[in-house]
């Protein structure tokens, strides 16, 4: 009788090994998937189009865990402790219920992997990056399994085992988080990305109203406030970052060059450009907007055929069809 009411779960026990589980499961599912990040930017896939999440996914799998890791941590050591002082509480339904539901998931996580990847490799789609993403969900799967099994299997429960893989552990996620850096950049770097990247998409937008001018009027406008409509309430956007206005040069009556000051260049590790810039199936004007560090320019020139203007072809259509 005293028996059962060592082994009778207190809410204690339940708060601890609940969230101890769910931290754990938010740190394996943030380490898996940013493995499988850094692996897209290292390999991209050039059949995506869309590839704008790396930067984003590996800022969200960093944030989970700088938070769970240690949280996760620190619970199991509690844990740990408590069992230390009182054995018995090992035989908790509620921890064997969580360990063998992990143990579980982890098999069929092991299992599905496999089978994709045989089905990839009959299919003849066995890519290195796929192969390598395989691989990350495939060790880490393992490794939570193996953990939970030799857990259920220990009887010394004064083992330095637990603080070697704590350790170990946390230096795996530190190396992973720190690797992030070389991918996608520091946190500054980020930022000057996306100042950038608004940058790219004002000027894009310039070129196309200032196209869009000249197909009205067949001129160029002599400055860009010519652009601004108080109707359509068109505004010409400025530097995000310090306000100026961007400079727009006249080179002759159909060309023309906008220009602007970066703070990084999209060359600059080949992953980073891809991580905050998408592959487009299909853009406006099909234009090359690489640049490097400081003040860079982009010529532009009018091709009067393919930019007809709306008086010509209002021209060409009240002339007299003649038989």
């Amino acid at each position: 009788m005293e028996n059962q009411t060592k082994l009778r779960s207190t809410p204690k026990d339940v708060f601890l090994h609940l969230f101890n589980i769910l931290t754990f499961y938010l740190s394996v599912i943030a380490l898996i998937r940013l493995y499988i990040t850094y692996i897209s930017a290292l390999f991209p896939d050039p059949l995506n189009y869309y590839f704008t999440s790396i930067a984003d996914s590996v800022r969200w799998s960093t944030s989970v865990l700088i938070i769970a890791v240690p949280v996760y941590l620190l619970t199991s050591w509690v844990i740990a402790k408590d069992i230390t002082k009182t054995p018995a509480m090992r035989e908790l339904s509620l921890r064997k219920w969580l360990i063998y539901l992990t143990l579980f998931v982890s098999a069929v996580t092991i299992i599905i992997d496999l089978m994709m990847l045989v089905n990839n490799f009959l299919s003849g789609d066995l890519t290195i990056q796929f192969s390598l993403m395989v691989s990350a969900v495939l060790a880490v799967a393992g490794a939570v399994f193996w953990f939970y099994i030799w857990d259920l299997k220990r009887t010394n429960f004064k083992s330095k085992t637990p603080k070697v893989l704590a350790w170990l552990v946390s230096a795996v996620v530190l190396v992973s988080i720190i690797g992030g850096f070389f991918i996608i950049g520091t946190p500054a770097d980020q930022r000057d990305k996306k100042f950038d990247d608004q940058r790219v998409e004002s000027l894009q937008v310039l070129q196309s109203q200032i196209v869009n001018y000249w197909s009205q009027k067949e001129v160029l406008p002599e400055k860009l406030t010519d652009l601004e409509d108080s109707i359509s309430g068109y505004k010409v956007p400025v530097d995000p970052k310090s306000n100026l206005p961007f400079e727009y040069n006249i080179i002759d009556p159909l060309s023309f060059e906008l220009c602007a000051v970066f703070n990084s260049s999209s060359q600059d590790f080949g992953s980073r450009a891809l991580a905050s810039k998408p592959f487009m199936a299909y853009d406006a004007f099909q234009q090359n907007w690489e640049h490097e560090v400081g003040r860079t320019c982009f010529t532009r020139t009018i091709d009067p055929e393919l930019y007809k203007s709306d008086k010509n072809t209002m021209l060409l259509e009240e002339m007299p069809i003649r038989y």
